[in-house]
């Protein structure tokens, strides 16, 4: 078994609805010229940050400059720039993400074990399911998912048992961008995706057949909090000519209710 991290498969670029700083500041230059970076493309030369990015070359220049200084980005051996190792540094003490992961990493695994199949825990954010985890093995699945990417909540089971659970504002928002098609078998219709989101809250699970990549399905559960609030989701993924999510809504609904048991004893002991 082994962790997949960000750079193993490839995956849709970096939300464009996430807030971002004015580029005319200093913050916002630096927001802009980090978000340049994709999965497909992590070394830059400063001509392509410039065109990625829209700001001047000398103001470009400097602002690198003092990320590179700061351990943000790096100089790679031809000349081109890219994330540091201080991002990842700095992203493991995301509080959320990382107490999820202390408490999940072993249901994960577990699950793993049971499927073979690629393992999955997300969170939400925005109109996005965001992954904070992936777990594969020789045989897994090439899913559009990464450590740290993004995804549409309508087209994925993660996504979806998310969206199921959340206050219907969240799904007012969604319907509201619209229900962008990614394959032919994505849901579209707003009153076809209620009723899938109905379905999960009454089952507990969500289910995707190639909806947001062809020759995939997959099945989620939530995560819930101890107020009844979902903060994650855990699924599995595998391929649709030999994976039959069917027969793993057991042990999905196991792995994410032993991550909320544990996730809450814990929180007890800390006195949260």
């Amino acid at each position: 078994m082994i962790y997949v991290g960000p750079h193993d498969v490839p995956a849709p670029t970096a939300s464009m609805t996430r807030p971002r700083p004015p580029s005319s500041t200093v913050l916002g230059k630096v927001v802009a010229l980090l978000d340049a970076f994709t999965p497909e493309d992590h070394e830059l030369g400063l001509a392509e940050l410039t065109e990625r990015t829209g700001l001047a070359k000398a103001s470009a220049h400097r602002v690198l400059a003092d990320l590179v200084a700061a351990g943000l980005v790096e100089r790679a051996t031809g000349g081109e720039y890219r994330l540091g190792s201080r991002l990842f540094e700095l992203g493991m003490l995301a509080s959320l993400e990382r107490g999820l992961l202390e408490v999940a990493v072993p249901f994960l695994q577990d699950l793993y074990e049971r499927t073979h199949e690629t393992v999955h825990l997300g969170v939400l954010e925005g109109t996005e399911v965001v992954y904070v985890s992936k777990l594969g093995g020789h045989r897994q699945a090439r899913t559009p998912s990464r450590v740290g990417g993004r995804m549409p909540l309508h087209c994925t089971a993660i996504g979806k048992v998310l969206l199921a659970h959340s206050p219907p504002a969240l799904l007012a928002r969604v319907l509201e961008q619209g229900l962008t098609r990614r394959t032919p078998r994505t849901i579209t219709m707003p009153g076809l995706l209620r009723e899938q989101l109905e379905r999960a809250v009454e089952t507990g699970i969500a289910f995707e057949h190639e909806e947001s990549q062809v020759g995939l399905v997959c099945l989620a559960a939530p995560v819930f909090d101890r107020d009844d609030r979902p903060v994650a989701a855990v699924s599995v993924t595998g391929l649709a000519t030999r994976f039959q999510p069917e027969k793993h809504v057991a042990a999905v609904r196991a792995a994410a209710a032993g991550i909320a048991a544990t996730r809450g004893r814990s929180a007890e002991l800390r006195g949260d």
